[in-house]
């Protein structure tokens, strides 16, 4: 760079970029001949193709134990400075940004006699500013977080959300009136449903995505060989088991009903055993890691069945994120495991080991459920989920109406409720349906009298400290 400027780097590299004869050459307007004279008499050259890299801010700040000093030294100054005076001047200057656009740029360019195409340069000006805009929100998040001293807060001061459209969505007949549009982190974490490929399928819809990260982002939290199955939002069927065709099976048996449309999604990749016992049934989406030559062709016989793969990966989100009216809602996410050693028993009578599976497996499922949530489980399946309830006996007496009438029995079940039980006649709900033993966060002004009908009524109860309260 110091060759081409003629003038040296300095301050550690902190200063290269920044010199007229590099913005210059960028900045003039090539159908301006006051610019070209000007730079002309500088002895500037125009520069047509700009590409630049920037210091990697967002992995250097995602790294354990990273350091506000290294964070500084790795904002870039000169970087954004180009590539955003290219972008400017995108009548006469390409800037590029991402070296997966090299080969076919490279292919045009071969084409044109080493040019670029106008409709390619302000496509490529648009991504520039997105990257740009992107890296500076990465800065701005980061920061703001942050005291002089280094201290983090828990929030930006100011939620920055650089994101980039994923695709289109579609809707019904009766509701395309509304104009859809997925978008995706400027910095995605890895194994989130935004990263899917679409192997076969129509276009998804808006539903279809809401509910396909609610099913994923469950499925992936087992780590035996896991279905979930997702309607309007809510599991309406987990089941784990040695094989994923048993674990769909179980988890179809919990509400064959509610699985009618459904999002189906599994933690393994998925075989032909499987992929035959899904098409059976209609299902709208089929999300795993991968799947195998045999299990592909099932499902293209059923042209219209959206298939994705995603990564299965464990990052877990900085924050969620909801839009209320001129504002935004921004909270941590519901990331904690709990464990054996965090639960804390409270009644007279203890879980055994067996139960204590299944309360941890309907502890994992409740967290994706609608609240106010109940989840009945054993021997690692669901067998009746309440959801959306506004009081959390109803949504116990709905999710032992669902086993009912399914047929499937809850005596000797264990129960989730994803917060705690106000009043003891949820706890009555669930033991005269059959439920043994209970897990919950508790913390009500009311645990006392709680847990003196679980006494009374003969189940374990465990508290876990935390609650998932879905909204």
């Amino acid at each position: 760079m110091a060759d081409y400027t003629g003038f040296p780097e300095m301050l550690d590299g902190r200063v290269k970029t920044l010199h007229p004869r590099l913005h210059a050459g960028i900045l003039a307007r090539r159908d301006s001949p006051e610019h070209m004279a000007a730079i002309k008499a500088a002895g500037i050259e125009p520069i047509d193709l700009v590409v630049v890299n920037l210091y990697p801010f967002a992995q250097t700040v995602a790294k354990p134990n990273s350091t506000l000093a290294e964070a500084i030294e790795n904002i870039d100054v000169g970087g954004p400075g180009m590539l955003r005076a290219a972008a400017k001047n995108y009548a006469g200057v390409a800037v590029v940004t991402d070296p997966s656009d090299y080969p076919k740029l490279l292919a045009e360019m071969e084409e044109r006699g080493g040019a670029l195409s106008e409709d390619t340069r302000f496509a490529l000006a648009q991504k520039a500013f997105a990257y740009s805009a992107a890296y500076e929100a990465a800065i701005a998040n980061y920061l703001t977080a942050l005291a002089s001293d280094g201290r983090t807060a828990a929030f930006p001061r100011a939620s920055h959300a650089p994101v980039s459209q994923k695709s289109r969505t579609s809707g019904t007949a009766r509701t395309r009136t509304r104009r859809r549009l997925f978008y995706r982190d400027g910095n995605p974490i890895s194994g989130g449903v935004a990263g899917y490929t679409q192997i076969q399928g129509k276009e998804l819809s808006y539903n279809n995505v809401a509910d396909a990260d609610a099913a994923w982002e469950c499925v992936k939290t087992f780590d035996e060989p896991a279905c979930v199955i997702v309607k309007h939002a809510n599991p309406c069927g987990a089941a784990i088991a040695t094989s994923l065709r048993e674990a769909y099976e179980r988890a179809f048996a919990t509400d064959p009903t509610a699985a009618f449309g459904g999002i189906v999604a599994f933690n393994r990749g998925l075989d032909a055993a499987t992929a035959a016992a899904v098409s059976k049934q209609f299902v709208e989406v089929v999300i795993a890691p991968e799947f195998d030559a045999e299990a592909g062709r099932i499902f293209a016989a059923k042209a219209s069945v959206r298939v994705l793969s995603v990564s299965l990966a464990h990052a877990a989100q900085t924050y969620d994120f909801r839009r209320v009216g001129g504002g935004l809602l921004v909270q941590s996410p519901d990331a904690r495991n709990v464990h054996t050693s965090d639960l804390r028993a409270v009644t007279k009578l203890r879980p055994t080991q067996a139960q204590i599976a299944d309360l941890l497996f309907a502890w994992r499922v409740a967290k994706f459920v609608k609240s106010n949530a109940i989840v009945f489980c054993t021997g690692g399946r669901t067998l009746g989920i309440g959801a959306g309830q506004m009081s959390r006996v109803d949504a116990a007496r709905i999710a032992a109406l669902k086993a009912q009438e399914t047929g499937v029995s809850l005596e000797g079940s264990v129960v989730a409720s994803d917060a705690f039980f106000p009043f003891r006649d949820g706890v009555e709900v669930v033991a005269r349906a059959g439920a043994k033993a209970v897990i919950q966060p508790g913390g009500s002004v009311r645990d006392e009298e709680v847990i003196a009908a679980a006494d009374e009524l003969g189940l374990a109860m465990v508290f876990t400290g935390v609650r998932h309260f879905r909204h």
